[in-house]
């Protein structure tokens, strides 16, 4: 646990307001944020997960996903426990479900070494929203960052302006995940948010801060499959953010407390596809659709295939140093250059040594564990 810097003190004693992300959570003494992990102790608001995380793995970047940064290189990813959304349909709910503040602990300092010594390329913060743990993620950031090492959010986007303060900091990149085409009463219904309206603007502020911006959009069938809502959401893409953002429409499976429903059918994600392509989009993929030519990346301007892939795997590269096509030199939106370990396998678990399992209910339970 650590003093928070995203709150601030109320007017009524022992009050307090935190500011990480558009909820804006007014909290008493002694209570808790929505997330779960942003506690009011004595009067001054806690990040009770401040160096303590609950998973840690060596995934391939093309797994956030990200198919326009660093492709091919190995991202070091972390999660702690909560969330600020109750997304119905979560796949890692025993994390951003949790109300308990519990993991293994570390600090910033331990987690850069660790991915140095598993030759990681890049941080992900991801499994869980990372702007409920935004002062733990800043200060490995920043520490990665001088290391050489790169930072990418998985994100539901639901930022405050002052998060970014912090943001600004260290963060190269970020996958922003729209859920149900960002229908608002999608959103309402089954993942609690009143308005997606701050996703929009955390979305410009990254912008403005040059972070690269992938979006996804999670189709959900029968309930979150709108092909109007989704042609909304492209053309806002397309004229906010750019032709160039590339976008991946992932199919929908069963989890948590949406098993009822089945997989999104491919037919519906090259619905989707067909709509971004129409609205000007020039880089859409089919998300969780191993084996789809739209996992390809392909030439907007010649049509030729430049990015050869199957899954999270890069299998042909026909890009130039300058990530130019290589048949007709069309340059191509990709942050970064091709991993030395594209064609190898990028996965791993990693081992936190020096580390103890906590788990802390209430502020009852600090006072035993120290």
């Amino acid at each position: 646990m650590k003093k928070a810097v995203l709150y601030k003190r109320l007017e009524k004693e022992g009050w307090v307001q935190c500011t990480a992300c558009p909820r804006y959570c007014v909290i008493p003494k002694g209570g808790i944020g929505v997330c779960g992990v942003r506690w009011n102790i004595d009067g001054d608001l806690y990040l009770m997960v401040y160096g303590t995380i609950l998973t840690a793995h060596i995934d391939p970047i093309e797994k956030k996903p990200l198919m326009h940064f660093h492709p091919g290189t190995a991202v070091f990813s972390i999660a702690t426990t909560g969330c600020n959304w109750f997304c119905k349909y979560c796949q890692n709910y025993d994390l951003s479900q949790r109300r308990k503040v519990e993991g293994w602990t570390t600090t910033p300092e331990e987690l850069v070494k660790l991915a140095l010594e598993y030759r990681a390329d890049g941080f992900a913060y991801t499994y869980n929203e990372p702007t409920i743990f935004m002062e733990f993620a800043h200060d490995v950031g920043v520490l990665a960052r001088k290391a050489g090492l790169y930072n990418v959010f998985v994100t539901n986007g639901y930022q405050s302006l002052e998060s970014f303060e912090l943001i600004k900091e260290f963060l190269d990149g970020a996958t922003v995940d729209f859920k149900g085409n960002g229908d608002p009463k999608f959103l309402y219904k089954y993942a609690g948010v009143r308005d997606p309206e701050p996703i929009y603007q955390s979305l410009l502020e990254m912008k403005k801060l040059k972070i690269h911006i992938e979006i996804t959009d999670l189709v959900v069938p029968q309930i979150g499959d709108n092909l109007d809502q989704a042609r909304k959401l492209v053309r806002w893409i397309v004229e906010n953010l750019g032709p160039e953002t590339p976008i991946h429409f992932l199919r929908f499976h069963p989890d948590y407390l949406m098993v009822n429903l089945p997989v999104t059918p491919t037919r519906t994600i090259e619905k989707h596809i067909k709509i971004a392509k129409e609205e000007g989009a020039q880089y859409v993929y089919a998300g969780n659709v191993p084996g789809h030519p739209a996992e390809h990346t392909y030439c907007p301007k010649c049509g030729k295939l430049l990015i050869r892939r199957y899954g999270f795997y890069i299998l042909e590269w026909n890009l130039d140093d300058k990530n130019r096509c290589k048949f007709c030199g069309y340059p191509i939106n990709i942050r970064g250059s091709l991993g030395s370990n594209w064609n190898k396998d990028r996965f791993a678990a990693v081992y936190l040594p020096n580390s103890r399992y906590i788990r802390v209910k209430s502020p009852s339970d600090i006072k035993k564990q120290h």
